[in-house]
């Protein structure tokens, strides 16, 4: 097995040996499913837009809890320094925790995609909107990890790790309140850096490549720049 794919699969272990993860699955798909069950009761209407937007702030509020402990927790015990010297590179042991951390976000998305059933058999959704959102959210949530990835290689304490990456989630969500009482040019780039701002398009069914790119650029920064801090350690 190469190295990628032993990282992968000590980090899955991990991930899924403590209730970490099950907890937060668990949370994320009961306040959903009192959602989806409450909208469609009330509004009566075949669409994910509501959920998609309460999907994405979720995932603000509970990812720092998945990411808080991916580097933060091997440095306090001192297993950081002993994976370093492994024959390893830097590269491999990010990529592998960042895939581990997105596949509580796969399960999240692909047991959510029962409302999409629901609203498929008692309804006539429209069906662009519903895919172009749960890309949006799988992008949206590829950033969060990354940043949190990030956050993680600086701090050997994991509430520390939390508590920023949740701040940092927060800001990078509501810039965009910030930019508009600022001037030209600088309400533009505060408006361009809001989380909110890119997502939105998506959930709502418009696929613009700046969004995407937007997300993508977030995720490799934040990888990339894991990679650095891990390799100046």
């Amino acid at each position: 097995m190469s190295n990628f794919g032993t990282l992968l699969l000590k980090e899955e272990m991990a991930l899924f040996s403590s209730p970490i993860a099950y907890a937060v699955i668990t949370v994320f798909l009961l306040i959903m499913g009192y959602t989806f069950t409450s909208v469609l009761f009330l509004n009566k209407v075949a669409t994910l837009l509501h959920i998609f937007f309460q999907m994405s702030m979720l995932f603000v509020l509970m990812l720092p809890v998945i990411t808080m402990r991916l580097v933060a927790e091997e440095r306090k015990t001192g297993t950081l320094e002993l994976l370093l010297t492994a024959p390893v590179r830097e590269v491999e042991i990010v990529l592998a925790k960042f895939a581990a951390s997105m596949t509580v976000v796969v399960v999240i998305l692909g047991l959510s995609a029962s409302y999409a059933v629901v609203l498929g058999l008692y309804g006539y959704p429209d069906w662009g909107p519903i895919y172009s959102g749960y890309l949006g959210l799988l992008l949206h949530a590829g950033a969060l990890v990354a940043m949190g990835l990030l956050v993680s290689t600086l701090t050997a304490n994991q509430i520390v790790a939390a508590v920023v990456s949740l701040g940092l989630f927060l800001l990078l969500w509501m810039i965009d309140t910030l930019g508009y009482l600022l001037p030209d040019p600088y309400d533009t780039f505060f408006v361009s850096l809001s989380l909110l701002g890119h997502f939105t398009p998506l959930a709502t069914g418009s696929l613009f490549l700046s969004d995407v790119g937007f997300f993508l650029s977030v995720t490799l920064a934040g990888l990339f720049l894991s990679v650095r801090a891990l390799a100046r350690r």
